[in-house]
């Protein structure tokens, strides 16, 4: 592989074509190194593409399963023994030199330029955007974790060790399933969250299944919304809540959405109001896709942007396909799909759970709880969920969306 450092020069100053003008590109660079960069480059490889492929990764360690951050690498921190290792990734199967530890800063498109924050300037013929998102937070704080990479875990971990008390700001999966592994090493926990925890990626069904094993664990679940976070005088943060109350916290868990990473691309022409914006197929421009955390995505419903291990998989695939094959590409038609494991309820779910809908319970009995449950939705499909209860995902995925029945 080539790098460079220094600017680009400039391309067709001799009045040649390059590679990817020709169609036939010979070195595609892939911006990211989670779940949708990795399976970009398998797909890119599997569809016959043979020329160079160069990816950069901002972390050092081997690609991992995010997932299993809040899952496995939290269970039973204060157990004697070595802490559980992050649960890696198979390894890549297309063979591209990876650049492990180094960030993109800044894209020029026009010389078709990466510059990275070592002064190292990569040419490529095509781009896949996969630079995927950070954590929201209040403050640059040591009291204040967030949960995004394998460090992050680590730290929590760590942390967790001391049974300190913990505030969890945000009742999403992820704020849910910190607040049960806290709750499991002894810690007294607080939960912030306006409205029914969950309910936003579950509905309001299971939003209130999961909030109802929480409270009967022990956690304390309050309505509010938090307005700021500030350093105490005594020590620890201090929360600010809607309402006026303040909260003194000593360890504070924040789990309130992401911010994509997209501020290495200001000035490529690329952002549309600070978003990176992407048709159904992960097309961006000429040359360029996107796919994972970072993008949103043109749909039926509007610009979309869900931060779910399965649509970094399906929307890398899209992405890679039309980067080949051009208008010709399908573009990503899946149902989400996600799992959580939280007080003692191992859920799977896929499709889009209908607003104001109950669920029909297929199989089971929801007082062991162990059931497998269907929502009804528009003509393509609704929602199915598996609570503590076996099915392959093929299965639920077709429980969730049945075929649909010719006109």
């Amino acid at each position: 592989m080539s790098v460079r450092p220094g600017p680009a020069a400039p391309r067709g100053a001799d009045g040649v074509a390059s590679a990817a003008e020709h169609g036939t590109p010979r070195r595609i660079v892939i911006v990211g190194h989670g779940i949708a960069g990795l399976t970009a480059g398998d797909t890119l490889r599997a569809e016959g593409f043979d020329g160079e492929l160069v990816v950069v990764g901002q972390e050092w360690h081997a690609p991992y399963s995010r997932p299993a951050l809040s899952k496995a690498m939290l269970s039973d921190p204060t157990a004697t023994g070595p802490e559980p290792e992050a649960q890696a990734l198979a390894a890549p199967s297309d063979g591209a030199r990876v650049l492990a530890g180094r960030s993109a800063v800044r894209l020029d498109p026009t010389a078709r330029t990466v510059h990275l924050d070592d002064g190292t300037a990569l040419d490529y013929d095509e781009l896949v955007i996969a630079s995927g998102a950070r954590p929201r937070r209040f403050t640059d704080s040591p009291d204040e974790l967030t949960l995004r990479t394998l460090d992050d875990a680590r730290a929590l971990r760590r942390r967790l060790v001391g049974r300190p008390e913990v505030t969890v700001i945000g009742g999403g999966p992820l704020g849910m399933e910190v607040a049960s592994a806290a709750r499991e090493s002894g810690c007294d926990v607080t939960l912030l969250q306006r409205g029914v925890p969950m309910q936003r990626h579950v509905g309001a069904f299971l939003g209130g299944m999961c909030t109802a094993a929480a409270r009967e664990r022990g956690v304390r679940v309050v309505d509010a919304t938090v307005t700021a976070v500030r350093p105490s005088p005594a020590g620890g943060l201090r929360l600010e809540l809607s309402d006026g109350t303040v909260l003194a916290a000593g360890t504070v868990v924040t789990a309130i959405g992401d911010e994509a990473n997209v501020e290495w691309l200001a000035g490529s022409g690329l952002l549309s109001d600070g978003r990176l914006l992407t048709d159904e197929r992960g097309v961006v421009a000429p040359g360029i896709v996107a796919a994972g955390d970072v993008a949103w995505r043109r749909t039926g419903a509007g610009l979309r942007r869900r931060s779910l291990w399965t649509d970094a998989i399906e929307q890398a695939r899209a992405a890679a396909l039309a980067l080949l094959h051009g208008p010709d590409a399908a573009p990503a038609d899946y149902a989400p799909y996600f799992w959580t494991e939280q007080f003692g309820l191992n859920v799977r779910i896929c499709g889009e759970v209908p607003a104001g809908v109950t669920p029909t319970v297929v199989d089971g009995d929801l007082a062991e709880p162990r059931a497998l449950l269907q929502w009804e939705g528009p003509a393509q499909g609704g929602a199915a969920a598996a609570v503590n209860f076996r099915i392959s995902v093929p299965r639920l995925r077709r429980l969730a969306r049945p075929a649909a029945v010719p006109a």
